[in-house]
């Protein structure tokens, strides 16, 4: 069973998520929290897989719980960031925060559900138009005019290959086809690219890749 936690101050939108993922055979809805700290507070004292995090709360937003989640080495929660189009500027600070993806607040409910399931395996779940948004904050910002190899020294040549494509947004299928592999051989190479550089998941690694220069926006 995959166990979430859905933050939200909105009542509302509290009790449509929880009763939606109850009549899922493999979620199950552990707890709720009405504002930030109460989602840190919850998240650790529940220890669900996926957190459901609203963006704007009252107390602490969820920016800031979510960096306080991750952050807690006894916190092994991952993050759904829960966002709207207009917030798309947070994309940016979500991810560097340890968020593990982004859900559109108009989503389906069939859309929440797969997104807890591609979250809690460990993938990155950015949205076509969440990745257009955060490939041009990267642009704004300015990536370093050179690799920073000093950073992705310990991957293998294949590893820092397999680094890139996953920074542009391929799945392992897509990896594994893309460099003749098998998928189950992607995997192996995506978790000892995780391992070696210390990263939570995909969504951390596509920062990493961008910030150390590997790929620009653009590439």
């Amino acid at each position: 069973m995959i166990r979430v936690l859905i933050a939200d101050d909105q009542g509302m939108v509290r009790t449509g998520f929880t009763v939606f993922l109850s009549t899922q055979p493999d979620i199950e809805v552990v707890g709720e929290a009405a504002d930030g700290r109460e989602a840190v507070r919850r998240a650790a004292e529940l220890q669900p897989d996926v957190v459901l995090m609203d963006v704007r709360m009252p107390e602490m937003d969820g920016l800031q719980a979510t960096r306080r989640i991750t952050e807690d080495p006894a916190i092994s929660s991952k993050i759904l960031i829960l966002t709207t189009f207009d917030l798309d500027d947070y994309v940016y600070e979500a991810l560097r925060a340890g968020a593990s993806g982004f859900l559109l607040k108009d989503a389906s409910a069939v859309q929440l559900a797969d997104a807890v399931r591609v979250v809690a395996a460990g993938e990155a779940l950015l949205a076509p138009a969440v990745t257009k948004r955060l490939i041009q904050e990267f642009a704004r910002l300015g990536a370093p005019r050179a690799p920073a190899m000093r950073r992705l020294s310990e991957l293998t040549e294949r590893e820092t290959e397999v680094l890139a494509l996953i920074a542009r947004g391929l799945s392992n299928q897509e990896i594994a086809g893309r460099l003749v592999l098998s998928e189950q051989t992607v995997k192996t190479h995506v978790g000892r690219i995780l391992a070696k550089l210390g990263l939570r998941d995909r969504a951390q690694a596509i920062v990493h890749a961008y910030e150390t220069g590997l790929i620009r926006p653009g590439d």
